[in-house]
């Protein structure tokens, strides 16, 4: 071989090499910033290390001698890594993320300086935070909150900053946060299924309720983005006729992704995974401009938090692209919107997933168990299902283009319908050996290879089951996943809870085996939760008047579906497994509803700025340079101008008449809004807001919309559909 050409093959080893080393493999890449079960066998003592490994895994409390050493080695590894700030990171009622930066820097008495990080810090913070939504638990003169180290979700290096995972509670103990709640539904559906699932199993000694999310967002340049008041100040576009080409081809969906989005998601999935959130799965969605992110599954707090890490992320690195990141349930009229689908189930420490059947019957029974309480859960709660998912954002997607409608249902496919109703029909009490050989063989027996072939899917069902897992396909893309992930697993717990005490008693007064008092009461679950399972369409008429004769909710606003939480039953629910106190329930259905209205506020005030500030002057400075086209050609052709000017005169009046209706409708939404603000209650607020304010939104955007039609492209103030929804 040639100097030359070694030297030339050398060269592109190193560029290659190089190449590596600047993009880093994912998996060495993984975690690289997060203080995980690797860091710790590193930076921690024996001791330290089990007693942070028995917070996790036990829920034990850790020593505050050995905090101060998980500090001490939290803060060496932080620093090595570049960090100088530290924050207890926490998931206030805003729905976001919060925290506030500490330097490391400190002084002692003497005035020496050093970088001072101790158990202290690390276990509990007073941060005030008193300007968060608190429902009424916090007064401004009682301000004082706590937050409080999450062990269970590792902590990690965000730029510079040292981020702790905490819950935030108030000085007499209740939840301010997202999180704390989640981490008691958690803890309850442990609880309760670990007792369930020992009926198969005795080893099990933990189930973990595992969370996939799939996040869908769009992608829009940000110059564009900034051009738009709407969606800089709503995240969505209140005005804007829908473009000639949208989604009607399918041409976008898995399509090729452009190499500028391609730039964006490498560089967000490097950033991704040294924090220690698996992504795995891109792709085009639907709509132009649309896209997905999804990752590997995992424990649900932990997929919680990460999900929300995600969305600050997505943010900054789209700004570095020049995007603007829509995280908007519907930003665009007539496309597509956004959903965050959870992919929930449920996983014991031995390694099997409950909602997986196995190869024999006794594992297909164990699957039955836990597929059949869930459905018996979500029939039971289904109202209280659904507000977890309410928003006013949220109301503008649900039940259409593909997003489930607001009436809760279960798909469960038209193979394990026929399963649920031949266990129907299986006889009460003791069984003869040869019903159990039946049973088990032709009923239970056979769910492993219906599984296999059952891959049909129902993108109008709310809760569908799909073959290892219910997948959630309501909530929404902005929404944290914390509250419908808190209130599913709460409903599961409780059920599952009830599920034994039946079984048990059958065993203890009717000398029952096991397995016959499990297909007793799962024969009852089957029947009296029937109504709860529709494999058709969600979107038909037909649909909802079967609803109605079902008894199923329907309740299409916020305000309608956040009543159901302040029931007897919701209250009774959350006090029996402890998740929420009747104060922290309370107190939250009044930030949703304030929330609600705010929202619906600021979009009805940039909505009238619209109209005033961009759309009239705009309009009525194209009708005058049509007027003076009139009055020239009149000049030049005399009476002889009419056949001329048809067309222009009868824009003019288009024009005006628009005007006349926008203005109009614009100045009654302003004081029926002003009428609503006087209203001291929340829930009279939202419900005035709902039925009085909203309607107008949509009658005020459609006289915007035909203005627009008919306004010159260069006077048209607004950026349109067309430059918005096409990425080049």
């Amino acid at each position: 071989m040639s100097k030359l050409r070694f030297k030339a093959i050398s060269e592109s080893a190193k560029r290659e090499r190089g190449v590596i080393e600047e993009k880093g493999r994912r998996s060495e890449l993984f975690c690289a910033n997060v203080f995980n079960t690797e860091r710790m066998l590193q930076y921690l003592t024996k001791d330290a290390y089990e007693s942070v490994q028995g917070a996790i895994f036990s829920g034990t409390k850790i020593d505050r001698k050995i905090a101060d050493q998980v500090a001490e080695a939290i803060k060496a590894w932080a620093i090595s890594m570049g960090a100088t700030h530290y924050t207890h990171w926490f998931q206030p009622l805003t729905g976001s993320t919060a925290e506030k930066h500490d330097a490391f820097f400190d002084l002692l008495p003497d005035g020496t300086a050093l970088e001072k990080f101790g158990g202290r810090q690390l276990v509990q913070q007073e941060p005030d935070a008193s300007s968060f939504p608190s429902g009424g638990i916090r007064n401004t003169f009682e301000a004082r909150g706590y937050t409080a180290w999450d062990p269970t979700s590792p902590a990690f290096i965000y730029g510079t900053t040292l981020c702790v995972p905490t819950v935030f509670v108030s000085y007499t103990g209740e939840a301010l946060d997202n999180k704390a709640p989640l981490l008691r539904a958690l803890h309850a559906v442990d609880e309760a299924a670990t007792a369930v699932a020992k009926y198969f199993d005795k080893t099990v000694a933990k189930v973990n309720a595992t969370l996939g999310w799939e996040q869908e967002y769009f992608l829009i340049d940000k110059a564009l983005a900034h051009s738009r008041p709407d969606i800089i100040l709503t995240g969505r576009t209140l005005v804007g006729h829908t473009a000639a080409k949208g989604q009607q081809l399918d041409d976008h969906y898995f399509g090729v992704i452009p190499s500028r989005v391609l730039s964006f998601m490498s560089d967000l999935e490097k950033e991704c995974t040294k924090l220690g959130i698996p992504v795995k799965t891109r792709h085009n969605e639907v709509a132009p401009n649309q896209f997905e992110l999804a990752p590997v599954f995992e424990e649900a707090n932990l997929a919680v938090d990460h999900n929300l890490l995600l969305m600050d992320i997505m943010d900054k690195v789209a700004d570095k692209h020049n995007f603007k990141v829509l995280f908007h349930e519907k930003p665009f009229a007539e496309i597509n919107g956004s959903g965050k689908h959870n992919n929930w189930s449920l996983a014991t420490d031995t390694g099997v997933n409950l909602l997986s059947p196995g190869s024999t019957p006794m594992k297909n029974l164990q699957f039955l168990t836990f597929f059949v309480n869930t459905i018996k859960a979500v029939n039971t709660y289904e109202e209280l299902l659904r507000s977890s998912i309410a928003s006013a954002s949220n109301d503008h997607r649900l039940g259409s283009n593909e997003a489930p409608p607001a009436i809760f249902s279960i798909f469960v496919g038209s193979q394990l319908s026929r399963v649920l109703d031949e266990l129907e029909g299986v006889s009460q009490g003791k069984l003869s050996p040869e019903e159990k050989t039946e049973l088990k063989l032709n009923v239970v027996g056979k769910i492993p290879e219906i599984l296999l072939d059952n891959t049909d899917r129902n993108r109008t069902s709310p809760f569908a089951f799909t073959g290892n897992k219910f997948e959630m396909r309501g909530v929404g893309s902005k929404t944290n996943c914390a509250k419908p992930m808190t209130i599913l697993n709460t409903i599961v717990a409780k059920q599952l809870t009830d599920f034994k005490k039946e079984v048990d008693a059958l065993v203890d007064k009717k000398s029952l085996k096991k397995d016959e008092a499990i297909f007793n009461v799962l024969r009852e679950y089957i029947k009296t939760s029937k109504r709860i399972r529709f494999d058709g369409d969600g979107y038909s008429a037909e649909w909802e008047k079967e609803a109605v004769r079902r008894k199923l909710s329907n309740n299409k606003t916020t305000p309608q579906a956040l009543k159901v939480l302040t029931t007897k039953e919701s209250l009774e629910l959350f006090k029996a497994t402890k998740v929420l106190s009747e104060v922290e329930v309370r107190a939250r259905q009044e930030v949703e509803l304030d929330s609600y209205i705010l929202h619906l506020q600021i979009e009805g005030r940039v909505l009238k700025e619209l109209v005033y500030n961009h759309i009239l002057p705009a309009s009525i400075e194209y009708q005058n340079k049509l007027i003076k086209n009139v009055m020239g050609i009149k000049d030049i052709y005399g009476a002889a101008h009419k056949k001329l000017t048809d067309g222009q005169l009868s824009i003019i009046e288009q024009i005006a008449e628009h005007l006349v209706e926008v203005k109009k409708l614009v100045d009654h939404m302003t004081d029926t809004r002003k009428k609503a603000n006087k209203l001291l209650d929340s829930g009279k607020k939202a419900n005035a807001y709902c039925e009085n304010v909203k309607p107008y939104f949509s009658q005020i955007r459609y006289h915007c919309d035909k203005l627009e039609q008919v306004v010159e492209d260069q006077t048209w103030p607004l950026t349109k559909y067309r430059e918005l929804l096409f990425i080049k």
